[in-house]
């Protein structure tokens, strides 16, 4: 007795009559758990099946972000050498109210020699190498241990070329690293650490177990901190998470040997624009004098003696400016340091990211002069809802003063509360924080407007959609409304902003660049993404919302424009930060949009480098060029007060009194500057 079996060779769709016994047969099944910010939001589960001709992985993904649901389905076919024959993959992007669902499909299909590749809108053809796997911007958890078993039988290659939809994909490189021993289940098991380059954007840490099985994944795909784990391992969870922080930090290490400073603790740069963000006049052909890190003199070469034998950076031609200060990241390894200095970003702020990873980049930042902007820090807190975001949650008063206590005991620097926090968790976190010495930050909580909010104890806003929201009426009922700047609700919550300095971070870029419509190209308003490395490049271009209406979009981007402006002139304290955006290049875009928004350059400038310094309580030591603070400086070619623009073309960046070049910096994590 036969049976029929439809299966794919190459492109091509075969009926094959099967004995019995050649019954497809399941030889490979697991789960992992996946994880967001170390919170479980979802699975993947896979199989692997033999067709007799060849294999077909089969992956589901299901995921819950803050109520966002997903699922994705990749299927790859391989051949018993492990060569793979076709990868599809379709992930669903759910409806909105503004936009259909969509599902997005990216296809590697290999026939004889040659290969066909599509990822979103960008697709190529190119003859087969002899060694090379097929990957996408998202990898789940078992095609990567597909890719690990087949460069494992490949004779591991230093760099394994992946087939991607851009020829300026960099090779995966693999390294093994180390070893982890852990007790699951009363039984002792051993796993191979290694990291992996080049699939998201800088390195992953994997580990297999010694039947090459991928045991777990620490990756930053889609700009967050994410883990996947195997079932089987989830006990040890914990500690292979930690295993992996102090892997990062190894990473950190190598990546500051591989660019040393051009100078350090003294020395001139000379020939400069100053643009010292105090509001004072530029100064042309400056001097600027660092000694022992910390700023000594500035001022107009003809008054400024440069002593005798001291090192000296020519910088004709160029503005100087403070570092710039990043007020929305979300500093997901170790690869944004170097390309947030790169950008001229001195000091960032995290707004919501792992505890012991942050702990731990921060001392090696601060104490080990490791590659990086200072950091500052903001510690995450949610309600205890299904649609949580992040590990600590509060569901009561008491529960919420604690986690302020444990953040404040690990010296961070504010508090940030997240949407499902209910209003008397809220008022215990604020009270707690401010008798701490901390502020609150954050998303006004979904059980409360921005009136309440405030009176809640907020000190700042994150996003400026959570202004908005209480500028229409309040029968709108979350319905999409512009914010109408002449009723009384919006002139009486920008008078209360104003008269409380509720500082306003409005990641305006951020919601134009997740909000574009498809057909508007990234690089129209983000030529940074020219510059970024293909995992990068190719997530950036094909972000924004399939058919959104053009019209709608620029009356929404206009509306919130004036919103930032009527906020600015009104004395609301603005600070810049880019949230996910492209790393870098987005608080670049902030600063544009800023200037659309009616802010001068220097006054967009300004809420990179002074206030946000103001805001965060230090501004006696940064946000300005002035005698006394530190030497976090930023040279950029042309004028930034003429065109805003400039700031872009970052030449070299001074980080607590080390300079580097910029492109030098940009080059160690695939970024082109």
């Amino acid at each position: 007795m036969h049976r029929s079996l439809a299966v794919v060779i190459g492109a091509v769709l075969v009926s094959v009559a099967l004995p019995a016994q050649q019954t497809p047969l399941v030889i490979e099944h697991g789960v992992y758990g996946v994880h967001l910010i170390q919170r479980t939001i979802g699975s993947e589960e896979y199989d692997i099946t033999d067709l007799g001709t060849h294999r077909q992985l089969s992956v589901t993904i299901n995921t819950s972000d803050r109520g966002m649901k997903r699922k994705s389905t990749t299927a790859l076919d391989y051949l018993p050498s492990l060569t793979p024959t076709r990868l599809e993959q379709h992930s669903i992007t759910p409806a909105t109210a503004t936009a259909a669902a969509v599902d997005n499909i990216s296809l590697t299909e290999i026939t004889g020699g040659k290969v066909t590749v599509r990822e979103g809108e960008t697709s190529r053809n190119f003859v087969k190498p002899a060694v090379g796997f097929t990957g996408f911007a998202s990898m789940p958890a078992a095609v990567q241990m597909m890719m690990m078993r087949y460069w494992l039988h490949h004779h591991r290659p230093p760099q394994l070329t992946l087939l991607r939809a851009s020829a300026q994909a960099l090779p995966a490189e693999i390294r093994p690293v180390g070893h982890d021993v852990f007790t699951v289940n009363g039984e002792i098991v051993r796993l191979t650490r290694y990291t992996v380059a080049n699939l998201i954007f800088g390195r992953e840490v994997l580990w297999m177990n010694d039947h090459e099985r991928v045991a777990a994944i620490m990756t930053f795909a889609g700009g967050l901190p994410q883990e996947e784990i195997l079932d089987e391992y989830k006990s040890a969870f914990d500690p292979l998470f930690q295993s992996g922080v102090r892997q990062e930090m190894l990473d950190l290490a190598a990546l500051t040997h591989a660019v040393r400073p051009l100078a350090a603790g003294t020395f001139a740069i000379v020939g400069a624009r100053l643009i010292d963000a105090t509001g004072a006049p530029p100064v042309e052909n400056s001097v600027v004098i660092v000694r022992n890190n910390l700023i000594a003199a500035t001022g107009p070469a003809g008054s400024v003696r440069v002593p005798p034998g001291i090192r000296v950076i020519h910088a004709t031609g160029q503005s100087i400016l403070p570092g710039l200060w990043e007020m929305h990241s979300h500093y997901s390894g170790v690869e944004f340091g170097p390309a947030l200095l790169s950008a001229g970003v001195t000091t960032a702020r995290d707004c919501g990211g792992e505890f012991q990873f942050l702990l731990a980049v921060r001392h090696a930042i601060d104490e080990q002069h490791q590659l990086g902007p200072r950091l500052l820090l903001a510690g995450l807190i949610d309600g205890t809802s299904p649609d949580a975001f992040g590990l600590f949650t509060a569901a009561t008063p008491g529960e919420g003063m604690g986690a302020v206590d444990m953040y404040a005991d690990a010296h961070f620097d504010q508090i940030k509360v997240y949407t499902q926090i209910q209003p008397d968790v809220l008022r215990a976190i604020a009270d707690e924080a401010h008798k701490r010495g901390l502020t609150v930050t954050g998303h006004v909580p979904a059980a409360v407007n921005s009136f309440e909010g405030v009176a809640g104890g907020m000190d700042q806003i994150n996003h400026l959609q959570f202004v908005t929201r209480s500028m229409v009426p309040e029968d709108s009922k979350g319905q999409f409304t512009l914010a109408d700047l002449d009723s009384d609700r919006a002139k009486r919550l920008i008078a209360l902003l104003a008269e409380k300095h509720i500082v306003i971070d409005p990641t305006i870029g951020w919601g134009e660049m997740a909000g574009h419509p498809r057909n508007i190209s990234t690089a129209s308003f983000e030529p940074g993404v020219n510059a970024a490395p293909f995992p990068l490049a190719w997530r950036y271009n094909n972000i924004g919302i399939a058919g959104m209406d053009e019209t709608k979009f620029h009356e929404r981007m206009s509306a919130n424009l004036k919103v930032i402006g009527a906020l600015f002139q009104a004395g609301v304290p603005i600070v810049a930060g880019s949230d996910t955006n492209l790393i870098g290049y987005g608080l670049d875009r902030e600063l544009e949009l800023y200037v659309q928004a009616g802010m001068t350059p220097m006054q967009a400038i300004q809420s990179a480098t002074i206030v946000p310094a103001r805001v965060m309580h230090h501004d006696a030591d940064s946000g300005t060029i002035e005698p006394g603070k530190r030497a976090d400086l930023v040279l950029v070619n042309g004028d930034p007060l003429t065109n805003i623009s400039d700031l872009r073309g970052v030449t070299s960046v001074v980080a607590n009194g080390r300079v580097y070049d910029s492109k030098a910096i940009a080059r160690t994590v695939g970024y082109h500057r």
